[in-house]
């Protein structure tokens, strides 16, 4: 019971880890790709910017849903046989 306890804890820090990683990463290539995009036609600033704004929302959308298993795992264990 504890090693699972255990292995689901770990699982549930790497689920969190490797999805902040992702989004983070994610986010930053997008926005230095908008400032570029930006800086090369400035007359399209506010239209990228609200594209970018909307895929900002969704890597992040991805990233709480990873959130959301972690805990599912974490509080309602469907592992645990009780």
């Amino acid at each position: 019971m504890e090693n699972i306890l255990g292995l689901v804890a770990l699982a549930c820090g790497i689920i969190v880890g490797l999805g902040a990683i992702g989004a983070s990463i994610g986010i930053a290539l997008m926005g230095g790709k908008y400032l570029e995009s930006s800086a090369r036609q400035p007359e399209l600033m506010n239209e990228l910017q609200t594209k970018m704004f909307i895929l900002a929302g969704l890597i992040d959308a991805a990233f709480l849903i990873g959130v959301a298993i972690a805990l599912l795992f974490a509080f309602a264990n469907p592992f645990v046989l009780r």
